[in-house]
């Protein structure tokens, strides 16, 4: 509804929408001009961070370590097994990626359409199903076609889980909780790496390590489906976990977002909304770039080994990065939340360990290992970057439609990037592979120029709407509903809840 209609008919009929047309979190706190106290405010948080947290963060670890059993079997067999050359190698990891692709904006459609929670732990278990076929894989051929599925069912989970943070957390709670569950991929490296350590001891007459280790991860995806089915809320407007009265504060509590909790009905005027936004393309073109250098997820233990450790030292090395990963998330996101607007400059200088890493690889000398190895921990430094544009990107974001649309452009973003980072290297550049270190190098420094940018454009925006006459068009806005006797009845509904995006509701102030 275009917002001359929306004025046309609120004059009209004193009922702007029905009850489709706006959040569902308005059915449970319209009309009631309710104040909710920080204690009972705390309470809630703390109940949802119980329920919620520990799945997320559980499928997080899950689906971090799945993705990387690719890297993990490069050293336990998987390449000489299935004959793969480097090239074929470096197609397994894209076409993961362009699956990712091609499914992504579908994805977000069907998280709008159905129960996000049932939704995604049908894609886990597809997920499971698939990654334990893997150990029955005997060429490239059948390597691609599971990878393939992999990278479809994949596109439900982060922007999964980037609805359902700003579903059930406010903008400053959003940094910290996505950061928890983003941190998890640290954990899957370290737990991959046992999981791979003890794979390598298993000594069956026709059925090899690597085959071990996607049987064993498929096996606890399926558990972890499960669990999803039975455990994971689609909403807190329905989460089994709290009372009425408990979802309906829940909802009073993300109030100040201004983005409401969801709306399961597509709107053609959001998505146009979306694509003609500028800080879309930029969240988008950071999270490309950023995602280049990602493609060290499957060539780490490779690079690693190159440098003269055997296999067992590589696969026990790699723990190291998880260690990194979650360290530098978790300060990075602690820093986020305390300091004030200073995402963009926590981000940006998160990078500079990056660069210096880079620099290192491409100058020291090649006898050099141990110094080599720090500064390929270096490099991983900087993934708080991302981490810290997924929870900006949902809290600059309002509607229902133009944040699916969002989330799926910059997932998009995040799968060109990994889908072109592979060809990178090649076997030509081996051992130094100082073009692909080049390449990365260029994303660091280009990354957190473009935060800071967004940074200033959001800014900007903010201190035209403070300059501004207040806009009143939603002011007065009521659903029009049938009570318990059946008569028809006016609610006023709270511009929060009218499923008005960032664009829309002038009220709207970008964090930053």
């Amino acid at each position: 509804m275009s917002d001359k209609d929306f004025q046309d008919e609120k004059h009209a009929h004193n009922v702007a929408v029905s009850t489709k047309e706006v959040d569902t979190g308005a059915r449970l706190v319209a009309g009631a001009d309710i104040e909710l106290d920080e204690a009972e405010s705390i309470r809630i948080r703390r109940k949802i961070d119980w329920h919620i947290l520990p799945l997320m963060c559980t499928l997080y670890w899950i689906q971090f370590m799945d993705k990387t059993t690719l890297g993990n079997s490069a050293i336990l067999g998987i390449r000489t097994a299935t004959h793969l050359t480097t090239n074929e190698y470096n197609w397994l990891g894209t076409i993961f990626y362009l699956s990712y692709l091609a499914f992504e904006y579908p994805q977000n459609l069907m998280l709008q359409r159905f129960p996000v929670g049932k939704w995604m732990s049908i894609n886990i278990f597809v997920w499971g199903v698939v990654l334990c076929l893997h150990s029955a894989c005997v060429n490239f051929a059948g390597l691609f076609v599971v990878r393939f599925i992999l990278g479809a069912c994949e596109g439900a989970i982060t922007a999964g889980f980037m609805i359902v943070s700003s579903m059930f957390y406010t903008r400053k709670e959003q940094t910290l909780r996505v950061g928890y569950w983003f941190l998890m991929n640290g954990t899957a490296q370290i737990i991959s790496g046992f999981l791979s350590f003890g794979a390598l001891h298993i000594k069956t007459k026709g059925f090899e390590p690597w085959q071990w280790l996607m049987i064993i991860t498929g096996a606890l995806t399926l558990i972890t489906a499960v669990a999803y089915w039975f455990l994971f809320p689609d909403s807190p407007t329905t989460a089994w976990f709290l009372t009425t009265d408990e979802r309906a504060n829940a909802v009073r509590r993300i109030k100040e977002n201004q983005t409401g909790v969801e709306n399961k009905h597509f709107k053609k005027e959001q998505m146009i909304e979306a694509l003609t936004d500028p800080k879309t393309w930029l969240f988008a073109l950071f999270s490309a770039l950023d995602n280049i250098p990602n493609s060290l997820t499957n060539q780490r233990t490779i690079i690693v080994a190159s440098f003269g450790f055997t296999n067992l030292q590589t696969t026990l090395l790699g723990c190291v990065d998880g260690f990194i990963e979650i360290t530098t998330i978790w300060t990075g996101v602690t820093l986020a939340a305390r300091l004030k607007d200073a995402r963009a400059y926590v981000g940006a200088v998160y990078f500079l360990p990056n660069l210096l890493g880079v620099i290192l690889l491409n100058t020291l000398p090649w006898s050099d290992k141990v110094g080599l190895l720090f500064s390929q921990w270096l490099t991983g430094v900087g993934t708080t970057g991302f981490v810290l544009s997924l929870s900006w990107l949902s809290s600059t974001t309002a509607g229902h439609t133009k944040k699916v649309t969002t989330n799926a452009i910059m997932l998009s973003a995040y799968c060109v990037g990994n889908a072109a980072g592979p060809f990178m290297w090649q076997a030509k550049y081996k051992p130094r592979n100082h073009v692909p270190w080049i390449i990365i190098g260029i994303c660091y420094v280009i990354c957190p120029t473009l935060l800071l940018v967004i940074r200033w454009v959001l800014a900007r925006e903010n201190k035209r709407r403070d300059a501004e006459p207040r806009d009143e068009t939603y002011d007065e806005v009521y659903i029009e509903s049938v009570d318990e006797k059946g008569n028809v009845v006016e609610t006023k509904v709270d511009k929060e809840f009218l499923d008005l995006t960032d664009g829309q509701n002038r009220d709207f102030r970008y964090v930053l």
